[in-house]
């Protein structure tokens, strides 16, 4: 009798003891799903903040008469960002995959559920960033339904079908699905972490086309050769590059998509290791080349170092962060000065070298200095480089991260440029000579940021 009480006994409490196991796995997956709603949440607000960080950039690089011009651009931004990327853009990126080149379904969020709610938040901010990268290069002569038109093709349509091809997870998705015939040749998939290539190289390779066909501003080039136009506002300038530096922490750290990832940290190590390289670097040449420290280049060597180590951040060593930063704090210089002195093009806030260069480096550093996945060092990181780079004796990695920039530019400059000329040939691109000269501020939206503070002819 007491044996077979006991036995009951036993049994019943290790029935409990199963079911109190099978209720805290389910409870900590749960905790786990929620964090990472939360981060992403979290996340996609910081990078919404961005948004003011470019304005302020914009604005302090530019002058006094186009501020609100310049601002207008920027909230417009967003606000049809998020229309354009709920409607269609969202579909394009990560719908149903058409023969691994574009999504088809998921417009207007249809049979969205809170999963689809979540992602969908953090990656529309990241689409109206790279129009908010055209912008600032475009600035200070172009009519604004030209670039409000531009900013719904690119999230429509540009941004998100290069997307697709990186981030759609899609078997037969062109760069990085496992069934698409270029992955299947080189042997491994491309990889951008959070954006250098998807975000920044086709907004800066954008804005080449766009800046190209606008032309510059008038009195930029006196007989072939660059002249400065000095911005208004120092203050906003580095205010914005600041904000913008802390929304990296929402655009690179978030993009772990798991709010539980064992690497999170590397991620924001690599990214401010980078950010500081790439600043000091563009101090240091200006300092040597000019006998002064340029305080505005350098900025640009903070943002520089932010953009390259976009796409690596999460598959590096913090001394290959280090040297990625460096490298982009020249290639930004060197892009500065080869696009006034040889491209002849005119980028007030040097949004081409700083998104479109250094974006380009920033993805072949992934097939340079990636630690790579396979030798268990980054073997239960959320989001890595499959491959090692070719420091660690690998070339698979840099073969299709070449490939992955190359179709980056062709892509984001190609069809920007057909659409800057469309636009161009039918309500063109440029404002007139006498309304730059007065500023878009009067001239496009009737009032002045400063009304107390009025600029003559001859000083504009």
């Amino acid at each position: 009798m007491l044996l077979a009480l006991f036995v009951i006994f036993i049994a019943t409490t290790l029935n409990a003891s199963a079911a109190t196991v099978d209720e805290n796995t389910q409870a900590i997956a749960d905790l786990e799903t929620a964090l990472t709603f939360i981060w992403l949440l979290v996340s996609g607000a910081i990078v919404f903040l961005m948004h003011a960080g470019f304005s302020l950039v914009e604005v302090g690089l530019t002058r006094s008469k186009n501020t609100a011009n310049i601002l207008m651009k920027n909230f417009m931004t967003i606000c049809l960002g998020i229309l354009v990327y709920w409607a269609v853009g969202w579909g394009i990126m990560y719908g149903a995959d058409a023969a691994g080149l574009i999504g088809i379904d998921q417009f207007f969020l249809k049979g969205a559920d809170n999963a689809l709610w979540n992602s969908w938040w953090f990656q529309m901010v990241f689409a109206a960033t790279g129009a908010t990268i055209v912008s600032g290069a475009m600035a200070e002569r172009t009519d604004l339904k030209a670039y409000l038109l531009y900013t719904i093709a690119l999230v429509a349509f540009i941004y998100p079908v290069y997307g697709h091809w990186v981030w759609s997870g899609a078997d037969r998705a062109l760069l990085a699905g496992a069934e698409s015939p270029i992955v299947k040749f080189v042997g491994i998939g491309f990889h951008d972490f959070a954006g250098s290539g998807v975000v920044h190289s086709i907004g800066g390779y954008a804005a080449l086309a766009g800046v190209l066909l606008v032309g510059p501003r008038i009195g930029k080039f006196r007989n072939g050769k660059p002249v400065a136009i000095p911005g208004h506002n120092l203050t906003f300038a580095f205010l914005g590059t600041l904000i913008l530096a802390f929304g990296w922490i929402g655009f690179n750290g978030g993009s772990t998509l798991d709010g539980n990832d064992a690497y999170m940290n590397l991620v924001i190590a690599n990214t401010f290791i980078s950010a500081a390289a790439g600043a000091v670097t563009v101090m240091l040449i200006t300092w040597i080349k000019t006998g002064k420290p340029d305080p505005s280049l350098t900025a640009n060597g903070l943002l520089a170092g932010l953009v390259a180590i976009t796409a690596p951040c999460g598959s590096v060593n913090n001394w290959a962060a280090l040297v990625i930063g460096l490298v982009g704090g020249i290639i930004v210089y060197k892009g500065v000065m080869f696009n006034e002195t040889f491209l002849k093009v005119d980028d007030p806030v040097g949004a081409i070298a700083v998104h479109g260069y250094t974006g380009s480096w920033g993805l072949l550093a992934v097939g340079i200095f990636s630690i790579g996945m396979g030798n268990g060092i980054l073997s239960d990181a959320a989001y890595a480089a499959e491959g090692a780079g070719l420091i660690y004796g690998g070339y698979g990695q840099f073969v299709i991260q070449f490939i992955g920039m190359v179709l980056s530019i062709v892509w984001g400059f190609g069809i920007s440029y057909i659409v800057f000329k469309i636009i161009d040939a039918t309500i063109g691109l440029r404002v007139s000579e006498e309304d730059e000269i007065a500023g878009l501020d009067r001239a496009e939206h009737g009032i002045r940021a400063y009304p107390e503070y009025v600029l003559s002819r001859e000083e504009a």
